[in-house]
């Protein structure tokens, strides 16, 4: 009896002549015929489980494998839900953006921003505008600055073709720091100690 949908080879699988074995609190319990481990494991109704099979004699440990599997699948679960996806979001600007145009755009980049999600700003030049891709780059700057105070350029404005791409990321939080509005901490005045 073993399970197919992991590499730990248990009870009757194992076909080693002798293990070193570990006790189910963490006991070593030495070398043994593996014979000798099996019927261990059976008396205190746990599962004999190969841990180390690169090892010479491989290290198994006496455990109840049924709630180790458990265990396992719960932490994979609890490690998924903390887990934060970051998106990349993209924003389209233009050599010649009108000033509307660029607020407009600024609002969803701040959007995806508070959202967590990367930015990925991006301008494409058409006909002859190639020819000035500074002006392209003036706007990137322009809009990384309205934005500096949630984002951070990971990836600094950069001629691709006839694309201009930049990459913001939202500024983590310095710890320490205080919110807008609140206060800091007074500094606590030590009194020196009488004799």
């Amino acid at each position: 009896m073993y399970s197919i949908n992991t590499d730990l080879i248990i009870n009757e699988a194992i076909r080693d002549p002798e293990v070193r074995l570990i006790g189910a609190d963490g006991a070593q319990l030495g070398i043994m015929p593996t014979a000798q481990a099996q019927a261990l494991a059976d008396d205190a109704r746990l599962d004999l489980v190969k841990i180390v099979p690169n090892a010479r004699p491989p290290v198994c440990k006496l455990m109840d494998y049924d709630k180790h599997r458990f265990e396992q699948a719960k932490q994979k679960k609890e490690m998924r839900k903390n887990q934060k996806t970051v998106t990349l979001k993209e924003v389209q600007l233009s050599a010649t953006i009108e000033e509307n145009d660029i607020q407009y755009k600024a609002k969803n980049a701040i959007r995806f921003l508070k959202a967590g999600d990367k930015v990925k700003v991006t301008i494409r030049f058409r006909g002859r505008q190639i020819a000035h891709s500074e002006i392209g780059y003036k706007v990137m700057k322009e809009f990384a600055e309205r934005l500096s105070d949630l984002a951070a350029v990971e990836r600094q404005p950069n001629l691709e073709g006839r694309h201009m791409i930049m990459i913001l990321v939202p500024k983590q939080d310095k710890p320490g720091k205080p919110e807008k509005g609140e206060k800091k901490p007074a500094p606590v005045q030590e009194t020196p100690p009488t004799a």
